[in-house]
């Protein structure tokens, strides 16, 4: 070859322009599917007019899924709070409210759920509540000591009472044992590391309890201690859609609750309504797929339980109720477990 004449180009070079050119064809078959889809998913609401903001179109997919979990009431079981009104109506001298919250989708239920009733140790799941946001921000630990002094011994349940006054526990037992056991003094333990009363009531309003109020130490046999169907429910359900607390003071939560040791009200209904019956209601609930975290409370002429229910389909649901009536009658426990019995029946399916 003469200096004259052109170089040939190497092979390899026009091996390169077409795995380039190959490469471009398949990125943009590639980004005409992604086109593609993203326009059959936004064609309803630009029908609409109604386009997404760009924060919302960023928004990541756990803040998303959140909000379908959210405490929004949608759409109401109006067969179920009927059911509801007919068992509280066939018994002429019981008050009965309750509150029920599908907390995927917003189907809900309703008997007079805002209305203050006496709440018995019900309202140790909202001090709870108040205990681990404290814990969470890191105001005080785990192992804070508690000092019981003689104002705070309460009677009934638990067993912190029969201790020495001046005996410290640290602020995870007290916590743990205002569930577990229903301990009165552990909880006016956790009630004074607090603040007190006042303070209590306080934080109450800022999570949206309105009908929620300390007036009295535990145990409050003359029920001065306030809530609402709907405020019990709403305090569970704060921790578990994650708009109050972070991760590790909602697994504290979870687990305390979990410790709880009686089911013979919500637990005990839902079983019933599904056609079953057992001495220890939470172990069969499981073998069902049925989860039921709840705190009860119980002073005679007031009963209550609130619990966190997870269905078998995977979904949570919320619920409370709140009955009043003649001292230590069963009817009051039998009306609850009737009304949660509606529950399962309506959720899970009669048997």
């Amino acid at each position: 070859m003469s200096a004259a004449q052109s170089p040939r180009p190497p092979r390899n070079r026009w091996r390169q322009t077409l795995l380039l050119l190959l490469r471009l064809a398949v990125m943009g078959v590639g980004l005409g599917v992604l086109a593609g889809t993203g326009l059959r998913l936004l064609a309803p609401r630009l029908a609409e007019g109604n386009l997404p903001s760009f924060g919302q179109l960023a928004e990541a997919p756990e803040q998303q899924s959140l909000a379908m979990g959210r405490f929004q009431p949608r759409q109401e079981i109006t067969e179920l709070s009927e059911r509801w009104q007919q068992l509280a109506a066939a018994q002429k001298d019981l008050k009965a409210t309750g509150f029920l919250l599908v907390l995927d989708d917003g189907r809900f239920a309703q008997l007079g759920p805002d209305q203050p009733m006496p709440a018995a140790s019900s309202i140790k799941t909202p001090i709870l509540v108040v205990a681990l946001e404290d814990l969470d921000s890191g105001k005080l630990s785990w192992n804070d000591p508690l000092q019981l002094t003689q104002e705070l011994v309460g009677g009934g349940a638990g067993w912190m009472a029969t201790r020495p006054l001046g005996t410290r526990f640290p602020f995870r037992e007290a916590a743990t044992e205002m569930i577990r056991v229903s301990d009165n003094s552990a909880t006016n333990l956790v009630i004074q590391k607090l603040g007190g009363q006042a303070a209590v009531n306080a934080r109450f309003q800022t999570m949206g309890l309105s009908a929620t109020q300390l007036n009295n130490w535990l145990p409050d046999l003359d029920g001065t201690n306030t809530s609402s169907a709907r405020d019990l429910a709403r305090s569970i359900a704060l921790v578990d859609t994650g708009e109050t607390l972070g991760p590790r003071a909602r697994d504290h939560f979870r687990e305390i609750m979990a410790s709880s040791g009686t089911d013979t009200l919500i637990p005990q209904g839902l079983l019933q309504g599904l056609g079953k019956n057992a001495e220890q209601a939470d172990p069969e609930l499981l073998s069902l797929g049925i989860t039921a975290l709840n705190k009860t409370g119980d002073i005679g002429t007031a009963y209550a339980d609130a619990a966190l229910i997870q269905l078998p389909n995977g979904q949570r649901a919320v619920a409370a109720f709140m009955v009043t009536g003649p001292f230590n009658d069963p009817r009051s426990a039998e009306l609850i477990r009737g009304m949660a019995a509606a529950v399962s029946q309506t959720l899970v399916g009669r048997p």
